[in-house]
Parts: C-alpha cells; structure tokens; sequence
C-alpha cells in the first residue's frame, strides 16, 4: 500500500514532523472555534439557569453578552496557547533541520526526496486544477507549483483521468523528471520560494510521512480531483471520452470507492 519516498537520511524524520507540525497547527483555528461556540452556549446556559435564582441584575444591560465574551475569551486563550506551543517547537525543528544542512523553509531545495509518490501525484493533482481555474489568484498559486516542485504543463502528468500511480516506473520517471528542473534551478542560482503554515493549510505542501490512514486520505483526494476534472472536461457519462479514457476513468472510480466506501458523484 504504501507509496516509498527515495532512499531516507536523517532529515527525512524532521520533515515529517514538521509537515504533522504544520496539519495539525491547520487544524487548531476550527477547533478553537468549535471550543468558543460550547463554552459560549455552556455560559448562556448557565445565565438562564441562574435567573429563577438570582436573577440577571448581577450582569446589568450586559447579561446579553456574557456568553459571547466567555467564549471569545476561552477561544482567543486556547488559540494564543496552541500558537505558542507551535512555534517553540516550530522553532525547534527549524535549528535542527539546518543542523542537517536544511532549509526548514523551503523542503524541496534540496530535491524531493522526502516525497512520497501519493503526495506528489496529489501536489501536481492540485496543480491541475488551478491551472484549470485560469483565475488570477489560481495561476499565482499554479506558479508556486511550478517553482516549489519543477511542475510543467508538458510534463506528461495527467489527470481527470489519472496516468499514473504510486510506486511505478511512470511516477519514477516523473519524480526524475521534477527533480532535474528543481536542480537546473539550483544551478542557475535560483532557490524555491519560502513556504509555511499559510500554504501548507492550502495545500499541504510540506512533507507528510505516509501512514496507512495517511495515505489511504492522500489517495482519496486527488482521486477526487481527478473525477471532477473528469467531469468538467467529458460530462458525467463520458459521452466524448475515448476508449483509453474510460479505461482510465474506470479504474479512478474504483480505486475511489475501494478505499472511501462510496461512488464518486
């Protein structure tokens, strides 16, 4: 099942903790979010219970807003706890990561060798799509794409449907392929562009270790983008597809249903 990154080195083990570093910090805005509504309905609930007993005078004209600012306070506590807690070890990873001769900020300087293949078919995936959007802010992110991960349009990447998949000699090829333009840059003195929590909440962009759930939600994603890909470019039946296409495509849905229990809409 799991897809296999190039031979490891010490480093890979940092990377991998900073991309958990960085998804879970993504993380913490909704959950200090969904912490603030309970503490704020808890507090409401506590003011209308105590009215039969002693009434809302001891809030004054402000009993209306109690809630709301027992929640913001709890939230913007929590939030300014977890943020704090991510930076010191944010900042820990960074000083070991350029122990090992490491940028912590842009981790395909190097090469990308800490990829594994399902994350590079779902980073080039993503690419797809924005370079499908054709909007302003779509193609400047397309071009992070391209200056991170050597992505091209003549590559010979595809999807919607996909051609290729994990651990083949295709995503082999294209790893090479990726890797020699990031290094042509190298030459010419060109490093990637910085990255942090911003694009990686987008679009997970630092390296994850592969999990068995990991991957199996890796999978599942640019699958998803394949299909509505797919979608957009052929209608929902194919009407116009070839026969290479459908073959193609067929086997997209089954692996999507295969791994999330459920058909593609």
């Amino acid at each position: 099942m799991r897809s296999s990154p190039t031979p490891a080195n010490d480093a890979f083990g940092l990377w991998y903790e900073l991309g958990g570093l960085y998804a879970a910090a993504g993380e913490d805005m909704r959950r200090v979010v969904r912490e603030g509504f309970v503490v704020a309905f808890a507090t409401a609930a506590l003011v209308l219970l105590s009215a039969p007993l002693f009434g809302t005078s001891w809030a004054g004209p402000f009993a209306a807003l109690v809630p709301v600012a027992a929640g913001l306070l709890f939230g913007g506590g929590s939030f300014g706890w977890r943020r704090a807690k991510f930076s010191r070890r944010r900042e820990d990873l960074r000083q070991s990561l350029a122990a090992e001769g490491e940028d912590a900020g842009r981790p395909t300087a190097e090469g990308l060798g800490a990829y594994y293949d399902a994350q590079l078919i779902l980073l080039r995936s993503e690419y797809e799509f924005l370079r499908s959007r054709g909007t302003k802010r779509a193609l400047l992110s397309a071009r992070l794409f391209e200056a991170s991960f050597g992505f091209t349009l003549e590559d010979g990447f595809e999807c919607g449907p996909l051609n290729i998949a994990p651990d083949t000699p295709k995503a082999r090829d294209l790893r090479e392929r990726w890797d020699a333009r990031l290094a042509a840059r190298r030459a010419l003195g060109e490093a990637p562009p910085p990255l942090g929590l911003r694009e990686d909440a987008h679009y997970r962009v630092f390296p994850r270790e592969m999990t068995v759930p990991a991957e199996l939600a890796t999978r599942s994603a640019y699958l998803a983008i394949s299909y509505g890909l797919l979608r957009e470019r052929y209608g929902k039946r194919l009407g116009a597809a070839s026969g290479e296409i459908r073959r193609r495509a067929e086997r997209d849905l089954g692996e999507y249903a295969a791994i999330t229990g459920r058909r593609a809409r």
